[in-house]
């Protein structure tokens, strides 16, 4: 299996620094990102670790979710996966990632709603993006459509 990476150029210090993050593999982009953007409740334009978090998060759950579900004898019509991880205070100092809140919402034909269920909760223990990120707690709310 192939590596990926990203690498990050920083300036300055924690406050008053800023870098750009670079999605090397892929080349799809480079990303600003600073601290104090990072601890606001609005973006600003900048990315964050936890943003990369959750889009990685979200991406390895639907990949791990469909697959599942097709073993379950389920044909994928449309999954949308949110991950939403929050950053905050460590008791022990400094700041840690206090949660993570899956929201998936799914049309899949040939399951029924308790199939659906338990692969939405097998899919959240056997994600590789799930299982690399177990010292956080990850909630999951999962809804069947039809």
């Amino acid at each position: 299996m192939p590596t990926r990476t990203a690498r990050t150029a920083w300036h300055g210090g924690l406050n008053d620094g800023s870098g750009q993050v670079e999605l090397s593999s892929s080349k799809v982009g480079t990303y600003d990102v600073s601290f104090p953007k990072r601890a606001a409740d609005e973006a600003g334009g900048t990315t964050s670790p936890e943003e990369l978090i959750a889009a990685a998060h979200s991406a390895c759950y639907a990949m791990q979710f469909s697959a599942i579900l097709g073993e379950a004898g389920g044909t994928v019509e449309a999954l949308d996966v949110k991950a939403d991880v929050s950053l905050g205070p460590d008791s022990a100092g400094g700041f840690k990632l206090t949660g993570i809140v899956l929201t998936v919402n799914g049309e899949v034909s040939g399951i029924d709603e308790a199939a659906f269920l338990k692969a939405a909760d097998e899919a959240k223990a056997t994600c590789p993006v799930s299982k690399a990120l177990t010292g956080v707690d990850i909630e999951l709310k999962a809804t069947f459509e039809q």
